[in-house]
């Protein structure tokens, strides 16, 4: 540990998502390289997630986002059926101030940090980082997935993550109206990038009228002159108030369903890509209150995770699609435990994914 503020012990031993085994701090001065690695449990395995790469406005911000991640990833891998624990990591700093060379070498450096920990973190892409960038972490950490196919990897995980996504949308579309088609719903896509273009492919084929908005403009322009029937509006908030609106997709960063959306939210159904969607513990009930059917955003964004966890054994992409195909059945089982628990999908998540991290510690 380098230069470890009281801040950022205080967000270590003081965080509400406690329980985790390990927490690195990685700095080297040269590289200009910062940043923190958490691993939440090794009970199912070493942990498995990705490297965000993002402008934090504190070292203490940055831990607790690695925290919240890493705690996520465990349940993630859980529930997905994966021999893995959670894990993930954040780099410290703004990815298009780090081009060309400077950014081989912080992230070569990154590689070293990641190499030191002898297997137990296992790192990927995530927000802020690429498939090229895992090229270059693997030529100095061997555990290293979601590299390209030219490299022994899987490539794209956004492929699968999409997919997986599409795959709990229509889980909760046969809980809520008994038909697992999306034909004639309107879904509103909140970030159409990486994984949101995806996703707007896979619903318009299944027939749905589908409205997006995106802070990138090249993004949204991607999807008008690829789609030209999609519709745009200006903001996440014009969005969340479309009239009609059936499903709503979080597929940026978390926080995406607060104190502020959910009072105002249209949709009858959320289902999105973006991780942490709940800004803090109690709103998953107040979804509930409002007759709104969340589709546990961990359970159905895990198609990227199932992807490269694939890569450790050779990958083969159908068998990674059948995987993320069970995504449907793991998103209906949840809902029917909720319903038998008299609890929320999310907290119904939950309880799975800990029996069988219990269950795993137990053996």
């Amino acid at each position: 540990m380098t230069d470890v503020t009281d801040g950022v012990l205080h967000t270590l031993f003081h965080s509400d998502q406690g329980g985790h085994e390990q927490v690195v701090l990685c700095q080297d001065r040269a590289s200009g390289l910062k940043a923190v690695i958490a691993i939440h449990s090794t009970a199912l395995g070493p942990a498995l997630g990705g490297t965000r790469f993002h402008p934090y406005a504190s070292e203490e911000e940055a831990v607790a986002d690695a925290l919240n991640l890493a705690r996520g990833m465990s349940y993630k891998n859980a529930l997905a059926g994966l021999d893995h624990g959670g894990g993930k990591a954040v780099i410290i700093g703004d990815p298009e101030a780090f081009e060309g060379d400077r950014r081989t070498e912080l992230l070569l450096s990154y590689g070293r940090s990641v190499a030191s920990l002898g297997g137990r973190y296992v790192t990927a892409c995530d927000v802020g980082t690429y498939v090229a960038d895992m090229d270059v972490v693997a030529r100095e950490c061997r555990w290293t997935t979601g590299r390209s196919p030219e490299n022994g990897g899987a490539g794209d995980s956004s492929v699968l993550t999409s997919f997986g996504v599409f795959q709990g949308m229509r889980a909760s579309a046969q809980h809520l109206w008994g038909d697992p088609t999306l034909r004639g719903r309107k879904v509103g896509v909140a970030g159409v990038g990486k994984v949101g273009h995806h996703l707007v492919g896979h619903l318009l084929a299944d027939g749905a009228r589908v409205v997006i908005t995106d802070v990138r403009e090249e993004s949204v322009r991607r999807i008008t002159e690829q789609h030209p029937e999609v519709a745009v509006v200006a903001d996440t908030e014009a969005l969340i108030r479309t009239e009609g609106l059936d499903i709503y997709a979080p597929c940026a960063l978390g926080g995406a369903l607060n104190d502020d959306t959910v009072p105002v939210l249209t949709a009858s159904v959320v289902c999105g890509a973006a991780n942490n969607q709940l800004a803090h513990p109690g709103v998953e009930k107040d979804l509930a209150d409002r007759s709104i059917l969340y589709a546990p955003d961990y359970v159905v964004n895990a198609g990227g995770v199932i992807q490269v966890a694939d890569e450790l054994d050779g990958f083969d992409f159908e068998r990674c699609r059948a995987k993320a195909a069970r995504i449907f059945d793991t998103t209906l089982a949840i809902f029917a435990r909720a319903k038998s628990d008299g609890i929320p999908p999310a907290a119904a998540a939950d309880r799975i994914a800990e029996q069988r991290m219990a269950d795993a510690r137990a053996r």
